[in-house]
């Protein structure tokens, strides 16, 4: 797992702006996640105000992480065999992925330059890859394909 140091500091820099309205940006999440992919919905049960905060609060980990990849890593395994329990599967990770591209880009808005977004899209193919290779060990990021398809 790797990351430039040029995407590192777009991704905190870019974080460090997201969450003064960490409310905000997990609801727009979770609705353009929904809207992506209603059958997702189910999985989250429970106040949807506490998903965000705790979505946001792990995206922070990880983004806090980011100069120590492996232990980030170890984090991710463990919460990838939870995501299992509530009935994640393999591609259940694009359309979050997309989502939080969306997010981002609406929440940064001007802010969220081509570059940042390429640091994002790097940061979540890292993060999906390792949890889907935790969750699923016949899972090879190199021949996975997910069909379908989510516009920004």
């Amino acid at each position: 797992m790797s990351l430039s140091a040029q995407d590192k500091q777009l991704i905190q820099s870019s974080f460090a702006k997201v969450l003064p309205i960490a409310d905000q940006a997990a609801e727009i999440f979770y609705a353009k996640l929904f809207s992506y992919d209603p059958s997702l919905k189910p999985l989250f049960k429970g106040d949807m105000k506490k998903q965000g905060q705790m979505l946001m609060s792990t995206i922070k980990v990880a983004v806090d992480g980011l100069d120590d990849l492996e232990t980030v890593a170890g984090v991710l395994q463990k919460l990838a065999h939870r995501h299992l329990d509530y009935g994640v599967k393999v591609e259940d990770y694009t359309p979050v992925g997309n989502a939080l591209i969306y997010t981002l880009q609406t929440g940064l808005g001007d802010d969220f330059t081509p570059q940042t977004k390429q640091a994002w899209v790097n940061v979540y193919k890292l993060i999906a890859d390792v949890m889907r290779s935790a969750a699923y060990p016949d899972f090879d990021a190199n021949t996975f394909q997910n069909t379908k398809n989510y516009h920004h």
